[in-house]
């Protein structure tokens, strides 16, 4: 039998014919790399659900913030002022050493094309695309897979996915392999022992599960045969709980692995970090997501070393902001206007970028969002063109269709 690789669809199928579980695919988070020729390096880190740029970058300054947000505002800090009136949320506080070294601003008041519908799934498949609209969906691919294509000598890093689908952000004809931090599936002995008999006239899915428990062994996972029941039943529910993800430090496993390819020959990583759809008590959901993030910069940062890490740009972004005023919940419901996180030692960092118009109510998208005054595309395409010199008119027809890339903000040193 042959086929040209490895189905997810035709994997769980032969698994479940065995007992095996494999990790919820919307609890995971692939990993995409691509080798490119040039020492920068750049990370894209998708940030699910859509971020409060409000909270993470809180305009004190603004007597309108306290007023629409009485428990979310929070009393000003200046320990935690980072520029012009502007705070960062506590939970982010470990990365002002970044910010006082220069490798890392915000941006403000961003966003994608997508306005009005405010859906999580269109909104990140737009974020993802790269595009103005989001076309048809057969014929889509992602952004970071168009500027691939741009460039002369790409290859394919040596990964593997399982039990996830590729990001659309990296989806195209540009060669890119991808692997997963929680593909740990457990199995009792006896269906291991099925299973491989089971493969035993398949090779080519023979090799696909020995690469399995290669990567599974190498992660820092939990082993891929479980002998005792409960210890399968306990390991099954630790994949399925977002809270047991977030206890086994995915996200940290997620950075340290990235580190490891960008300093060998992969230069190009993209992830994602959910978690950040903040409808209720927000004060204290919004906590973990944003720890989350800091802890993936700082991990990203120290495993890379000083020499990759300053040849390093880091890009985090979310499909859309949330609504300025709380509501009742004291939470925040989807918005337009976002913010956008930069890091790294290539950057020219200890700046808030962009234009904010303010948070009275008559300079609000639709008298509810922070109104977006600049394109989060724009950012990531003069990072790009910083990192890798890709020329402006290839940004703006092939990867950033319908994009006006304008002056240079001066992203990197």
């Amino acid at each position: 039998m042959t086929h040209s690789g490895l189905s997810r669809r035709k994997f769980l199928a032969r698994g479940a014919l065995v007992g095996c579980s494999v990790a919820a695919s919307p609890l995971l988070t692939p990993v995409s790399f691509a080798m490119a020729p040039s020492d920068n390096r750049l990370v894209v880190i998708l940030l699910r659900g859509g971020m409060d740029g409000l909270d993470l970058l809180r305009p004190w300054h603004d007597p309108a913030f306290a007023i629409a947000r009485p428990t979310l505002a929070q009393q000003r800090n200046p320990t935690l002022e980072v520029q012009d009136g502007y705070g960062i949320h506590p939970a982010v506080a470990p990365l002002l050493p970044l910010w006082h070294a220069g490798e890392l601003s915000f941006v403000q008041s961003v966003s994608t094309p997508y306005r009005n519908k405010r859906s999580h799934f269109d909104g990140q498949d737009l974020l993802e695309a790269g595009t103005a609209n989001l076309g048809k969906t057969s014929q889509r691919d992602g952004w970071l897979n168009r500027m691939l294509q741009g460039m002369q000598g790409v290859e394919a890093h040596t990964a593997y996915a399982i039990g996830a689908d590729p990001m659309l952000l990296s989806r195209g004809s540009a060669p890119v392999s991808s692997w997963s931090p929680d593909v740990d599936f457990v199995m009792s002995a006896q269906g291991a022992r099925l299973l491989q008999e089971v493969m035993q006239s398949d090779t080519e899915m023979a090799l696909a599960m020995a690469q399995a428990v290669r990567l599974s062994s190498q992660d820092g996972g939990e082993s891929i045969v479980e002998t005792d029941a409960s210890m399968l039943e306990a390991s099954m529910d630790a994949q399925m709980s977002t809270q047991g993800q977030g206890a086994r430090g995915a996200h940290k496993r997620v950075a340290e692995f990235a580190a490891e390819q960008l300093r060998g020959d992969a230069r190009i990583a993209c992830f994602s970090l959910g978690g950040w759809d903040t409808h209720n008590n927000q004060k204290n959901t919004m906590v973990a997501p944003l720890k989350r993030l800091a802890q993936t910069i700082l991990t990203l940062k120290a495993n890379l070393g000083g020499a990759a890490w300053q040849r390093t740009t880091v890009l985090a972004m979310t499909e859309f902001g949330r609504t300025v005023r709380e509501n009742g919940s004291r939470g925040t419901d989807h918005g337009t206007g976002g913010a956008m996180v930069l890091a790294g030692g290539a950057l020219r960092g200890g700046r808030v970028l962009g234009h904010a118009l303010g948070l009275d109510e008559a300079a609000l998208y639709q008298r509810r969002d922070v109104m977006p005054t600049d394109d989060v595309r724009r950012y990531a395409a003069w990072a790009i063109r910083s990192s890798f010199g890709l020329s402006a008119s290839v940004l703006e027809r092939d990867v950033f269709p319908g994009l006006e890339m304008k002056d240079d903000p001066g992203l990197l040193a």
